[in-house]
């Protein structure tokens, strides 16, 4: 009865860890190889407002709105919040050309607040798209056209490509963190999109109709408000689009402890959708036969690539050592194939898309790397981070 019992605990741990590991397979298979899916843009050029929500940028925001404007017409908006600043955020802003609003508030703080804030202001004389990039992130070349004519010819929201650089001299693990970011932003979502499905919402480079994102639900201190807003919007009919074609970009930051802020607030907001989401979307995509909501839910569910290395590893190791004491051989065999099936997605990903960010010798030394993230996710057990908190820039 024992045996009985622990063969079914073991085929349910395996079964569950197998979904996100299997998702991911699918996904890099499909950015390598499948055909590419193109839309064409609307022939209008639809007018423009973006939105930069900055606390504390003075550091880089003259800059960045100077990025933003080479890519605007007349017509066009850029409106910096200046939320709960202490620096020359605002001045800076002001004289780089963007129309500036400052927010001030003790207790409901975080980026969430500060988007609707600008919502706000920007209803006075409404666009007809808006477009949300961060006080830290730079362009790639006619980004801001790109999306908005999407985001208006398939009347959903659309999410650029969001990519994070090493800063020079960053050492492996930044460059590991540039590749497993490189993973999740480009290689999973393309993925998904040449399978027509949808991606999530990354927090910047993000366009939406007027229509859409005055009526979303963006006055939130929620960890990782992109997420959440996705989801929202997903649930609402309108699942966001991935468009590769456009790229905003920005850099990690050289301090260990602005990355490590950065770290805990992106995974630790992760795993809490997981939890929270996932189940909802898996419902709402049974009760209304919606496969763009199943699809969406699957792609939340596959964790931070080192977690999810770490488990995949741990169930082969706990595994082996059931064998070892039992007998029991299926078990093992299943975490095997999952170990096959992480590798080869990893060695996909890194062939097809990662060559230029970091050596295969370097990569195969990742093991250091997942395992200084464990502290991460045993905090994530025990302390939690609830609140948005900004990452320390280097300038600080």
């Amino acid at each position: 009865m024992i045996i009985v019992l622990l063969q079914m605990m073991l085929l349910a741990g395996l079964v569950l860890l197998a979904v996100p590991v299997l998702v991911l397979l699918v996904q890099v298979l499909c950015a390598r190889w499948a055909a590419p899916r193109s839309a064409a843009l609307s022939a209008t050029r639809p007018r423009i407002a973006v939105l930069v929500p900055a606390h504390n940028e003075a550091g880089g925001i003259g800059e960045v709105v100077a990025g933003i404007r080479r890519q605007l017409l007349a017509a066009d908006r850029v409106l910096v919040v200046a939320d709960n600043c202490s620096d020359h955020t605002a001045h800076i802003a002001r004289e780089a050309g963007a129309e500036v609003t400052e927010r001030f508030h003790d207790e409901l703080r975080g980026k969430g607040y500060a988007l609707d804030h600008g919502i706000r202001q920007l209803a006075e004389d409404a666009p007809d798209v808006v477009i949300i990039v961060d006080a830290d992130c730079y362009l790639g070349a006619q980004a801001l056209e790109t999306i908005a004519r999407s985001c208006v010819q398939s009347n959903r929201p659309v999410q650029a490509l969001y990519l994070m650089h090493a800063p020079e001299g960053g050492g492996p693990m930044r460059k590991i963190a540039e590749f497993a970011w490189l993973v999740k932003n480009l290689v999973r979502p393309l993925g998904f999109q040449k399978l027509g499905q949808p991606c999530q919402l990354m927090g910047t480079g993000m366009a939406f109709t007027w229509q859409q994102i005055s009526q979303a639900n963006l006055a939130t201190g929620h960890i990782v408000e992109d997420m959440k807003l996705g989801v929202d919007l997903a649930e609402a009919g309108q699942p966001p689009l991935f468009c590769p074609e456009a790229m905003v970009y920005s850099f990690f930051p050289s301090s260990d402890s602005g990355v490590s802020t950065q770290r805990t607030r992106w995974e630790h907001g992760h795993l809490s959708v997981i939890q929270s989401y996932v189940p909802r979307l898996l419902g709402g995509a049974v009760t209304h036969r919606n496969a763009a909501l199943a699809a969406l839910a699957l792609d939340l569910s596959v964790p931070p690539l080192a977690l999810l290395v770490m488990l995949v590893v741990l169930a082969w190791g706990v595994n082996a050592i059931i064998w070892l004491a039992w007998g029991l051989v299926w078990p093992l065999l299943l975490a095997s194939l999952l170990v096959v099936s992480i590798a080869v997605s990893v060695l996909l990903a890194w062939s097809g898309y990662g060559r230029k960010v970091i050596g295969l010798g370097e990569l195969l030394g990742a093991f250091g790397y997942v395992a200084r993230k464990l502290p991460l996710y045993v905090k994530f057990l025990f302390n939690r981070q609830v609140a948005w908190v900004r990452s320390k820039r280097d300038s600080e």
